[in-house]
């Protein structure tokens, strides 16, 4: 039934042709057509039918595509995001500073700073754990101290720490760490509270500065300056107690949160590993 329709079908496309051509073909050709016509035929067909196929499965697998490329994306954001399990925990062994806050130096190295008093029995007995810790620091990281000024000795005692760093940076004192531990002794053991400028003139005598070097650091306009940046920093660090260490302007601690000077120095470092992977 099929040859015959694509005979007729052949007759009937012939017609639509010149008389001339019709005359020419003969009935071989005429059955060669027909059987190429069936041909065309046929391969329309599976051709129709091939295209239905693969519209069908381009459409499923650019689903499977789509699906697949998905999961190595996640995978990826997933690894990206993933944090280091932190043995000290936030509001428990150490505060963060919202927003962060300025430091000393620059951006370039993760700050460290302890602020102190020299009559504070706590920062005495803290001496020895921050001076081991600051011998071994990474190059990465500087160590600042900053003198708290609650009232008009602590003050007197922070020009003192003041004049003390200056001379150190100038050449004129070169026991700087002799004689920070020599004030320690001076107020703990001998009671000597040095309340007058008199009184800390002496020690600075002891230790090799002239009188004149030490009167013109104690009332210069540089050690007012870092007197004022105490000040600044003490308020927006919210320092209440010493010894409290601040990391990088960012987090706050110290012995009463961490629970023991070696455990602070451990949230420190941790800490300071924290900063440094940013």
């Amino acid at each position: 039934m099929k040859k015959l329709f694509y005979l007729i079908l052949f007759f009937v496309l012939a017609g639509c042709s010149s008389n001339e051509e019709s005359k020419s073909m003969d009935t071989s050709a005429t059955i060669n057509s027909a059987t190429n016509i069936e041909s065309l035929g046929n391969n329309i067909e599976q051709n129709q039918s091939e295209k239905k196929s693969s519209i069908l499965i381009q459409e499923s697998d650019s689903e499977d595509i789509i699906r697949d490329d998905s999961k190595p994306i996640v995978l990826a954001q997933t690894n990206l995001l993933s944090k280091k399990d932190w043995e000290f925990k936030e509001s428990e062994h150490f505060m963060r500073l919202v927003p962060a806050q300025p430091t000393i130096g620059g951006p370039d190295k993760v700050e460290v700073t302890e602020f102190f008093y020299y009559g504070c029995i706590h920062c005495m007995t803290f001496e020895p754990y921050i001076n081991d810790w600051k011998k071994d620091i990474p190059d990465n990281v500087r160590f600042e101290r900053i003198p708290a000024l609650w009232n008009p000795l602590l003050r007197l005692h922070g020009r003192m720490y003041f004049t003390k760093e200056i001379l150190t940076e100038n050449g004129k004192l070169k026991d700087p760490e002799g004689f920070r531990a020599r004030v320690f002794r001076e107020w703990h053991n001998k009671k000597n509270y040095m309340s007058s400028a008199e009184a800390i003139q002496e020690i600075f005598l002891e230790f090799g500065v002239s009188e004149d070097d030490f009167k013109k650091t104690f009332e210069s306009f540089q050690v007012a300056q870092k007197l004022r940046l105490a000040d600044d920093l003490a308020r927006r660090y919210g320092i209440a107690s010493t010894p409290t260490m601040v990391v990088n302007g960012k987090y706050r601690t110290g012995a009463g949160e961490a629970g023991s000077y070696p455990k602070l120095m451990r949230v420190i470092d941790e800490l300071i590993e924290r900063e440094s992977m940013n």
